[in-house]
């Protein structure tokens, strides 16, 4: 049996090279922000660890997942949402200063989501998801993602920045 050198290292430090890698490589990597409501019309947003702000849950797509997988994915692991269902793209943004960590092209969905049954995976990246009433939401999300929210909620067809 081969064995697989990136499965005896541990998950924290593959990810840290594959992100040493993007920058290396110099090319945009592509990502999913997801504008999730529940069945009550509440938003789900996370809190990230790195600045302390709220955002959308979402995250990068990894080598052989679909863009439906990296949905379900990231839902389970940032927000603990194990019940998602894709409803539609809301649009795609490729600002390269948006992100300051890597250029990122983003593609932002919307989907129905079902309760959070369980905490974020990795309390290092999120420390905690909530469902927002619209009212509630607050007014700057990070990484300039009130765009994504604002666009989302319009519903004036497919914006491509």
């Amino acid at each position: 049996m081969k064995l697989n050198p990136l499965t005896v290292l541990p998950k924290s430090v593959v990810g840290i090279m594959k992100e040493i890698l993007r920058h290396l490589l110099k090319r945009p990597v592509v990502g999913l922000a997801i504008v999730g409501t529940d069945d009550e019309g509440r938003t789900l947003l996370i809190r990230r660890a790195d600045t302390g702000t709220w955002a959308l849950p979402g995250g990068t797509v990894e080598w052989g997942e679909t863009l439906r997988e990296t949905l379900v994915r990231e839902m389970a692991e940032e927000a603990g949402v194990e019940d998602v269902t894709f409803q539609d793209v809301v649009g795609v943004w490729s600002r390269p200063d948006r992100d300051p960590r890597f250029h990122a092209v983003t593609i932002v969905v919307r989907a129905r989501v079902g309760p959070i049954v369980r905490p974020p995976m990795n309390r290092l990246e999120i420390r905690e998801c909530r469902l927002f009433e619209e009212a509630e939401v607050p007014r700057e999300l990070a990484m300039s993602m009130r765009d994504y929210l604002d666009a989302a909620r319009s519903r004036h067809g497919v914006v491509f920045e």
